[in-house]
């Protein structure tokens, strides 16, 4: 019986290691979204405004996903 309790105690914590392993995927996105972004406003300038505006808009949506994957085995109890 013991054997169950702690085999079931290792799957509850395998939710936090599986989104530990799932934040690298939007950490990696939001280096790649603002290195990127960096390097067109230095070559080109007079588009601040507008790469600007892409930028945040893709830092938004990445971090949507880091935060579904954060809020989905609470929602459904994995």
């Amino acid at each position: 019986m013991s054997v169950l309790a702690e085999v079931t105690g290792s799957l509850n914590s395998l939710g936090s290691i599986g989104y530990g392993l799932a934040a690298i995927g939007p950490g990696i996105g939001v280096g790649i979204i603002f290195g990127q972004g960096v390097q067109a406003i230095a070559r080109q300038p007079e588009a601040y405004g507008l790469i600007r505006q892409n930028m945040l808009l893709g830092f938004v949506l990445t971090e949507a996903l880091a935060l579904i994957g954060l809020v989905a085995p609470f929602m459904f109890n994995l």
